[in-house]
Protein backbone atom coordinates (compact mmCIF):
# COMPACT_ATOMS: atom_id res chain seq x y z
CA UNK A 1 0.00 0.00 0.00
CA UNK A 2 2.78 2.29 1.06
CA UNK A 3 4.25 1.90 -2.63
CA UNK A 4 1.19 3.46 -4.39
CA UNK A 5 2.31 6.69 -6.11
CA UNK A 6 2.17 9.68 -4.44
CA UNK A 7 -0.45 11.32 -6.71
CA UNK A 8 -2.53 8.80 -5.39
CA UNK A 9 -2.41 8.09 -1.87
CA UNK A 10 -3.79 10.98 -1.12
CA UNK A 11 -7.43 10.24 -2.72
CA UNK A 12 -6.79 6.33 -1.89
CA UNK A 13 -6.56 7.36 1.61
CA UNK A 14 -9.04 10.10 2.41
CA UNK A 15 -11.59 7.36 0.32
CA UNK A 16 -10.65 4.81 3.56
CA UNK A 17 -11.22 7.77 5.86
CA UNK A 18 -14.70 8.42 4.76
CA UNK A 19 -16.04 4.99 5.06
CA UNK A 20 -14.43 4.18 8.71
CA UNK A 21 -15.92 7.93 9.24
CA UNK A 22 -19.75 7.33 7.85
CA UNK A 23 -19.69 4.06 9.41
CA UNK A 24 -18.73 4.63 12.68
CA UNK A 25 -20.72 7.57 13.19
CA UNK A 26 -23.75 5.86 11.43
CA UNK A 27 -23.31 2.97 14.54
CA UNK A 28 -22.90 5.36 17.54
CA UNK A 29 -26.15 7.09 16.03
CA UNK A 30 -28.14 3.96 15.16
CA UNK A 31 -27.74 2.69 18.76
CA UNK A 32 -30.20 5.46 19.86
CA UNK A 33 -32.41 4.27 17.40
CA UNK A 34 -32.18 0.13 17.51
CA UNK A 35 -30.78 -2.07 20.84
CA UNK A 36 -27.73 -3.68 19.42
CA UNK A 37 -27.39 -1.73 16.05
CA UNK A 38 -23.61 -0.60 16.77
CA UNK A 39 -21.41 -2.74 14.82
CA UNK A 40 -18.13 -0.68 15.59
CA UNK A 41 -17.00 -3.96 17.08
CA UNK A 42 -16.40 -5.06 14.00
CA UNK A 43 -13.22 -3.27 13.17
CA UNK A 44 -12.27 -2.07 16.59
CA UNK A 45 -13.57 -3.40 20.68
CA UNK A 46 -13.15 -0.90 23.24
CA UNK A 47 -14.55 -2.83 26.03
CA UNK A 48 -11.18 -1.99 28.30
CA UNK A 49 -13.03 1.20 28.73
CA UNK A 50 -16.37 2.26 30.23
CA UNK A 51 -19.09 2.06 26.91
CA UNK A 52 -19.97 6.30 27.14
CA UNK A 53 -16.25 7.03 27.03
CA UNK A 54 -15.48 4.54 24.17
CA UNK A 55 -18.70 5.94 22.50
CA UNK A 56 -16.81 9.57 22.88
CA UNK A 57 -13.77 8.56 22.07
CA UNK A 58 -14.79 6.98 18.96
CA UNK A 59 -16.99 9.83 17.68
CA UNK A 60 -13.61 12.18 18.09
CA UNK A 61 -11.63 9.93 15.87
CA UNK A 62 -14.63 9.71 13.02
CA UNK A 63 -14.91 13.42 13.63
CA UNK A 64 -11.41 13.57 12.50
CA UNK A 65 -11.35 11.31 9.61
CA UNK A 66 -14.36 12.94 8.42
CA UNK A 67 -12.48 16.16 8.49
CA UNK A 68 -9.22 14.37 6.85
CA UNK A 69 -11.87 12.97 3.90
CA UNK A 70 -13.46 16.36 3.08
CA UNK A 71 -10.31 17.90 3.20
CA UNK A 72 -11.80 20.98 5.53
CA UNK A 73 -10.38 23.08 7.34
CA UNK A 74 -6.55 22.18 5.34
CA UNK A 75 -4.53 24.23 8.06
CA UNK A 76 -0.90 23.00 9.40
CA UNK A 77 -2.54 23.08 13.08
CA UNK A 78 -5.94 21.03 11.82
CA UNK A 79 -3.77 18.51 10.07
CA UNK A 80 -1.95 17.82 13.46
CA UNK A 81 -4.61 17.65 15.39
CA UNK A 82 -6.33 15.40 12.93
CA UNK A 83 -3.22 12.90 12.83
CA UNK A 84 -2.78 12.84 16.74
CA UNK A 85 -6.38 11.53 16.86
CA UNK A 86 -5.61 8.78 13.89
CA UNK A 87 -2.59 7.95 15.73
CA UNK A 88 -4.55 7.03 18.88
CA UNK A 89 -6.82 5.05 17.06
CA UNK A 90 -4.17 3.16 15.25
CA UNK A 91 -2.69 2.53 18.26
CA UNK A 92 -6.40 1.24 20.20
CA UNK A 93 -6.46 -0.92 17.14
CA UNK A 94 -3.26 -2.27 17.44
CA UNK A 95 -4.26 -3.40 21.16
CA UNK A 96 -6.75 -5.58 19.87
CA UNK A 97 -4.19 -7.72 17.55
CA UNK A 98 -2.35 -8.42 21.23
CA UNK A 99 -5.83 -9.51 22.30
CA UNK A 100 -6.43 -11.41 19.25
CA UNK A 101 -3.12 -13.28 19.95
CA UNK A 102 -3.29 -13.66 23.31
CA UNK A 103 -6.35 -15.39 23.04
CA UNK A 104 -5.43 -17.56 20.26
CA UNK A 105 -1.82 -18.96 22.24
CA UNK A 106 -4.19 -19.71 25.61
CA UNK A 107 -6.49 -21.91 23.34
CA UNK A 108 -9.78 -19.53 23.87
CA UNK A 109 -9.77 -19.38 19.83
CA UNK A 110 -8.78 -21.05 16.77
CA UNK A 111 -7.91 -18.76 14.01
CA UNK A 112 -8.48 -20.11 10.19
CA UNK A 113 -6.19 -17.72 9.37
CA UNK A 114 -2.95 -16.35 11.18
CA UNK A 115 -3.95 -12.58 11.63
CA UNK A 116 -6.84 -10.32 12.71
CA UNK A 117 -8.71 -8.08 10.83
CA UNK A 118 -7.28 -6.04 13.15
CA UNK A 119 -4.02 -6.06 11.66
CA UNK A 120 -5.05 -5.20 8.00
CA UNK A 121 -6.58 -2.42 9.95
CA UNK A 122 -3.64 -1.54 11.94
CA UNK A 123 -1.68 -0.93 8.17
CA UNK A 124 -4.59 0.96 6.79
CA UNK A 125 -4.56 3.16 9.28
CA UNK A 126 -1.14 3.76 9.08
CA UNK A 127 -1.20 4.56 5.79
CA UNK A 128 -4.28 7.13 6.18
CA UNK A 129 -1.98 8.62 9.18
CA UNK A 130 1.19 8.93 6.37
CA UNK A 131 -0.92 10.70 4.07
CA UNK A 132 -2.85 12.85 6.55
CA UNK A 133 0.26 15.00 6.94
CA UNK A 134 0.62 15.67 3.06
CA UNK A 135 -1.95 18.99 1.89
CA UNK A 136 -5.36 17.82 1.66
CA UNK A 137 -6.39 19.43 -1.25
CA UNK A 138 -6.80 17.68 -4.92
CA UNK A 139 -4.95 19.06 -8.11
CA UNK A 140 -6.77 16.88 -10.67
CA UNK A 141 -10.58 14.87 -11.21
CA UNK A 142 -8.57 12.13 -11.11
CA UNK A 143 -7.90 12.02 -7.97
CA UNK A 144 -11.45 13.03 -7.10
CA UNK A 145 -12.02 10.28 -8.63
CA UNK A 146 -10.02 7.78 -6.99
CA UNK A 147 -11.23 9.19 -3.68
CA UNK A 148 -14.58 7.66 -4.61
CA UNK A 149 -13.90 4.59 -5.74
CA UNK A 150 -11.82 3.88 -2.94
CA UNK A 151 -15.07 4.68 -0.95
CA UNK A 152 -17.01 2.38 -3.07
CA UNK A 153 -14.23 -0.58 -2.81
CA UNK A 154 -14.76 -0.31 0.73
CA UNK A 155 -18.01 -1.61 0.91
CA UNK A 156 -16.94 -4.76 -0.74
CA UNK A 157 -13.27 -5.39 0.47
CA UNK A 158 -14.55 -4.63 4.42
CA UNK A 159 -16.93 -7.60 4.67
CA UNK A 160 -15.19 -10.12 2.21
CA UNK A 161 -11.94 -9.29 5.13
CA UNK A 162 -14.40 -9.78 7.90
CA UNK A 163 -15.69 -13.35 6.09
CA UNK A 164 -12.20 -14.56 6.35
CA UNK A 165 -10.97 -13.40 9.49
CA UNK A 166 -13.91 -13.56 11.61
CA UNK A 167 -15.59 -16.11 9.44
CA UNK A 168 -12.87 -18.49 9.89
CA UNK A 169 -11.80 -17.97 13.53
CA UNK A 170 -13.66 -21.36 15.54
CA UNK A 171 -14.88 -19.74 18.69
CA UNK A 172 -16.18 -23.03 19.91
CA UNK A 173 -16.41 -24.07 23.57
CA UNK A 174 -18.88 -25.67 25.99
CA UNK A 175 -21.98 -24.60 25.34
CA UNK A 176 -26.38 -25.94 25.98
CA UNK A 177 -26.79 -25.95 22.25
CA UNK A 178 -25.58 -25.94 18.44
CA UNK A 179 -27.33 -24.25 15.90
CA UNK A 180 -27.30 -25.18 12.32
CA UNK A 181 -28.13 -22.80 9.88
CA UNK A 182 -30.10 -24.71 6.75
CA UNK A 183 -29.09 -24.93 3.22
CA UNK A 184 -30.10 -26.55 0.28
CA UNK A 185 -31.72 -29.94 0.21
CA UNK A 186 -32.07 -31.34 -3.20
CA UNK A 187 -35.21 -33.61 -4.59
CA UNK A 188 -34.04 -36.72 -2.88
CA UNK A 189 -33.82 -35.01 0.24
CA UNK A 190 -29.35 -35.39 -0.06
CA UNK A 191 -28.19 -32.32 1.52
CA UNK A 192 -25.75 -29.91 -0.81
CA UNK A 193 -22.44 -29.77 -0.19
CA UNK A 194 -22.43 -26.52 2.02
CA UNK A 195 -25.62 -28.43 4.54
CA UNK A 196 -23.64 -31.49 4.80
CA UNK A 197 -20.31 -29.74 5.85
CA UNK A 198 -22.57 -27.83 8.65
CA UNK A 199 -24.14 -31.05 9.41
CA UNK A 200 -21.33 -32.96 9.93
CA UNK A 201 -19.41 -30.05 11.58
CA UNK A 202 -21.95 -29.95 14.22
CA UNK A 203 -22.38 -33.79 14.79
CA UNK A 204 -18.04 -33.52 15.38
CA UNK A 205 -18.82 -30.63 18.28
CA UNK A 206 -21.76 -32.54 19.78
CA UNK A 207 -19.60 -35.97 19.87
CA UNK A 208 -16.82 -34.23 21.43
CA UNK A 209 -19.18 -33.42 24.04
CA UNK A 210 -19.17 -29.46 23.64
CA UNK A 211 -23.20 -29.18 23.62
CA UNK A 212 -26.12 -31.79 24.67
CA UNK A 213 -28.50 -30.41 21.87
CA UNK A 214 -28.57 -29.78 18.04
CA UNK A 215 -30.97 -27.45 16.52
CA UNK A 216 -31.38 -27.58 12.70
CA UNK A 217 -32.88 -24.73 11.12
CA UNK A 218 -33.91 -24.26 7.62
CA UNK A 219 -36.98 -24.07 4.93
CA UNK A 220 -38.42 -26.19 2.59
CA UNK A 221 -36.01 -28.38 0.45
CA UNK A 222 -36.17 -28.94 -3.41
CA UNK A 223 -38.05 -31.90 -2.96
CA UNK A 224 -40.16 -33.52 -0.16
CA UNK A 225 -38.01 -33.62 2.24
CA UNK A 226 -37.33 -30.28 4.34
CA UNK A 227 -33.70 -28.95 5.22
CA UNK A 228 -33.71 -30.11 8.69
CA UNK A 229 -35.10 -33.36 8.27
CA UNK A 230 -32.52 -33.95 5.47
CA UNK A 231 -30.36 -32.41 8.60
CA UNK A 232 -31.89 -35.03 11.14
CA UNK A 233 -31.21 -37.79 8.75
CA UNK A 234 -27.67 -37.34 8.12
CA UNK A 235 -26.83 -36.78 11.64
CA UNK A 236 -28.57 -39.87 12.78
CA UNK A 237 -26.90 -42.07 9.84
CA UNK A 238 -23.26 -40.15 12.64
CA UNK A 239 -25.09 -41.83 15.47
CA UNK A 240 -26.81 -38.57 16.79
CA UNK A 241 -29.55 -39.98 18.58
CA UNK A 242 -32.56 -38.65 18.10
CA UNK A 243 -33.69 -37.47 21.13
CA UNK A 244 -30.55 -34.68 21.38
CA UNK A 245 -32.17 -33.14 17.91
CA UNK A 246 -34.89 -30.01 17.84
CA UNK A 247 -35.98 -28.83 14.62
CA UNK A 248 -36.93 -25.93 13.38
CA UNK A 249 -39.14 -25.83 10.16
CA UNK A 250 -39.66 -22.23 9.84
CA UNK A 251 -35.88 -21.64 9.54
CA UNK A 252 -37.04 -19.57 6.19
CA UNK A 253 -33.42 -17.51 6.30
CA UNK A 254 -31.06 -16.31 8.43
CA UNK A 255 -33.49 -13.59 10.34
CA UNK A 256 -36.43 -16.35 10.47
CA UNK A 257 -33.62 -19.37 12.55
CA UNK A 258 -32.27 -16.50 14.15
CA UNK A 259 -36.04 -15.17 15.55
CA UNK A 260 -37.25 -18.68 16.04
CA UNK A 261 -34.03 -19.99 17.83
CA UNK A 262 -34.32 -17.23 20.15
CA UNK A 263 -37.30 -18.29 21.46
CA UNK A 264 -36.28 -21.72 21.85
CA UNK A 265 -32.93 -20.46 23.86
CA UNK A 266 -35.61 -18.93 26.26
CA UNK A 267 -38.05 -22.17 26.70
CA UNK A 268 -35.30 -24.11 27.26
CA UNK A 269 -33.13 -21.45 29.10
CA UNK A 270 -30.18 -21.81 26.99
CA UNK A 271 -27.33 -19.43 27.57
CA UNK A 272 -24.89 -20.38 25.13
CA UNK A 273 -24.64 -21.22 22.33
CA UNK A 274 -22.68 -22.60 19.05
CA UNK A 275 -23.67 -21.39 15.75
CA UNK A 276 -22.56 -23.40 12.60
CA UNK A 277 -22.92 -22.25 8.70
CA UNK A 278 -20.17 -21.74 6.59
CA UNK A 279 -17.84 -18.81 6.84
CA UNK A 280 -18.46 -16.40 4.47
CA UNK A 281 -22.14 -16.51 6.82
CA UNK A 282 -21.11 -15.97 9.80
CA UNK A 283 -20.49 -12.60 10.43
CA UNK A 284 -24.05 -12.20 9.17
CA UNK A 285 -25.21 -14.23 11.96
CA UNK A 286 -23.23 -12.86 14.85
CA UNK A 287 -24.57 -9.78 13.34
CA UNK A 288 -28.58 -10.39 13.63
CA UNK A 289 -28.22 -12.75 17.11
CA UNK A 290 -25.78 -9.78 18.52
CA UNK A 291 -29.28 -7.67 17.68
CA UNK A 292 -31.93 -9.81 18.54
CA UNK A 293 -30.53 -10.95 21.81
CA UNK A 294 -29.55 -6.96 22.73
CA UNK A 295 -32.40 -7.10 25.61
CA UNK A 296 -32.66 -10.83 26.40
CA UNK A 297 -32.32 -11.18 30.10
CA UNK A 298 -30.27 -13.49 31.56
CA UNK A 299 -27.93 -12.60 28.15
CA UNK A 300 -27.46 -15.46 26.18
CA UNK A 301 -23.71 -15.78 24.21
CA UNK A 302 -23.87 -16.93 20.36
CA UNK A 303 -20.23 -18.12 19.52
CA UNK A 304 -19.58 -19.05 15.76
CA UNK A 305 -18.15 -22.13 14.56
CA UNK A 306 -17.09 -22.05 10.52
CA UNK A 307 -18.43 -25.49 8.97
CA UNK A 308 -15.15 -27.70 8.00
CA UNK A 309 -15.26 -27.79 3.91
CA UNK A 310 -13.01 -31.09 3.05
CA UNK A 311 -13.43 -29.32 -0.54
CA UNK A 312 -13.46 -26.11 -1.70
CA UNK A 313 -17.45 -25.11 -2.70
CA UNK A 314 -17.92 -24.95 -6.09
CA UNK A 315 -19.94 -21.62 -6.30
CA UNK A 316 -17.77 -19.95 -3.44
CA UNK A 317 -17.03 -16.64 -5.37
CA UNK A 318 -21.30 -16.23 -6.29
CA UNK A 319 -22.11 -17.22 -2.10
CA UNK A 320 -19.31 -15.08 -0.97
CA UNK A 321 -20.65 -11.79 -3.46
CA UNK A 322 -24.00 -12.94 -2.21
CA UNK A 323 -23.23 -12.65 1.15
CA UNK A 324 -21.40 -8.84 0.91
CA UNK A 325 -24.92 -7.52 -0.30
CA UNK A 326 -26.87 -9.33 2.48
CA UNK A 327 -24.60 -8.20 5.16
CA UNK A 328 -25.17 -4.76 4.21
CA UNK A 329 -28.81 -5.29 3.56
CA UNK A 330 -29.07 -6.82 7.35
CA UNK A 331 -27.16 -4.21 8.80
CA UNK A 332 -29.13 -1.49 7.62
CA UNK A 333 -32.53 -2.87 7.79
CA UNK A 334 -32.80 -1.55 11.63
CA UNK A 335 -32.91 1.91 10.44
CA UNK A 336 -35.74 1.33 8.27
CA UNK A 337 -37.75 0.22 10.95
CA UNK A 338 -37.91 -3.38 10.12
Amino acid sequence: MFGIQLPMRLPIARGIALFLAMFTLLNIAGAHLSPGFDANVWWIDLGFVPRLAGSMSLSVAALALLAFAVGFPDHYVTRRLVSIAIAALTAAVFGNIVSFYWHWFSGGIHPGVPFPLSFLLTLTLGFVLRCSFLPWGFKTTGQRVGMVVSFLACFVLFPLAQMYCFGKTDYRRKADAIVVFGALAYEDGRPSQPLEDRVRTAVELYHAGLAPHLIFSGGPGRGKISEPESMRTLALSLNVPDSAIWLDEAGLNTDATVKNTAITFKDQQIHKVLAVSNFYHLPRVKMTYSRALAATKPSVEVYTVPAKEPQQLRNLPYFMAREVVALWVYYLRPLAGK
